[in-house]
């Protein structure tokens, strides 16, 4: 579990059940469950060195803001950024709020600590005629690879932009998900599920995709399979977009996850509005999706410093 040896044995039994809530109540993925008990581990891993004790949870009521400054310079010491920092503190902070919901005490100095401020940098988009090559088929048909794995990389980069899917939601579809239909359901983070219209050329790429796929599509198996005939990798699409951005002369900022920004910084730009693009991205919070309209604002004002005949004067 990653829990420091000498944890106490109160703290112990809050931490599995408190584990256990994120995981049925608040669905979190396996990985995000072991992110946080990670942090949770190393938070009291330190306390117990800190305090000179096991990390009990009449310990953890007492503990002071500057025990969590102590934790915080400690990991910056070890290199921790200030990215790494805040998820730290989210990890612990939501085992805090745990234990006071449950009337199992009150870690007050964690909520009085100002988490570290990260420097606000905007998606990378491709521009429009960027984005339509990398799911262009065609433009692919000369690589040294199978046909099949070039339609099928080819469907999965058309989900990415078309859909403005994020890779895991792609390879997470079933086979029994494309069934022609104008519209898929998709599970994204936290298992939340939501509707997805599907544009005639995606579909058409995943028809000629399971059209050509040698291998057998169980229903209730996923829809994207590798070389052999498991499931794929996302390392596969990584390295996939990797060589055509290569042939195509495009910078490192063109990845799979640059598809979708792509996806709705296009929208935002072709008169689409903040809350229908937020819930196409399965975003719980409107703030997420407004990131783009820097995006778009920004790429007007290249536009008019390139255009305007005052912009050079």
């Amino acid at each position: 579990m990653g829990l420091p040896l000498t944890i106490a044995p109160d703290t112990a039994t809050e931490i599995g059940r408190w584990r256990a809530y994120l995981g049925a109540e608040r669905r979190m993925s396996p990985k995000t469950l072991e992110a946080y008990e990670r942090d949770v581990g190393q938070f009291l891993r330190f306390m117990a060195e800190h305090l000179g004790g096991p990390p009990s949870l009449k310990t953890l009521a007492k503990i002071t803001p500057a025990d969590v400054r102590a934790f915080m310079a400690s990991r910056r010491a070890d290199g921790a950024g200030n990215r790494t920092l805040m998820r730290s503190l989210a990890g612990a902070r939501s085992f805090a709020r745990f234990l006071e919901r449950n009337g199992k005490g009150k870690v007050g100095a964690l909520s009085a600590i100002r988490a570290p401020k990260l420097a606000r940098t905007l998606p990378k988009p491709l521009a429009a005629s960027a984005a339509k090559q990398m799911t262009d088929i065609d433009l692919r048909a000369g690589e040294d690879r199978e046909t099949w794995i070039l339609a099928r990389d080819a469907a999965v980069l058309a989900l990415l932009y078309g859909c403005g899917l994020r890779i895991s939601e792609a390879l997470g579809l079933k086979r029994s998900d494309a069934n022609g239909k104008d519209a898929i359901t998709v599970t994204g983070k936290g298992n939340k599920r939501r509707m997805v219209p599907v544009l005639p050329q995606v579909t058409k790429a995943i028809a000629d995709y399971v059209a050509l796929c040698p291998y057998d599509l169980p229903p209730d198996g996923p829809l994207f399979v590798g070389a052999r005939g498991g499931p794929l990798s996302p390392r596969i699409v990584q390295l996939a977009m990797a060589t055509l951005r290569g042939a195509l002369g495009l910078p490192d900022t063109a990845t799979p996850h640059a598809l979708r920004h792509s996806f709705a910084t296009h929208l935002l730009g072709r008169g689409g509005d903040l809350r229908s693009i937020q819930e196409l991205l399965g975003h719980a919070s409107l703030s997420t999706t407004q990131i783009y309209t820097a995006v778009d604002t920004a790429r007007l004002l290249e536009v008019y410093a390139s255009a305007h005949p005052r912009a050079s004067s």
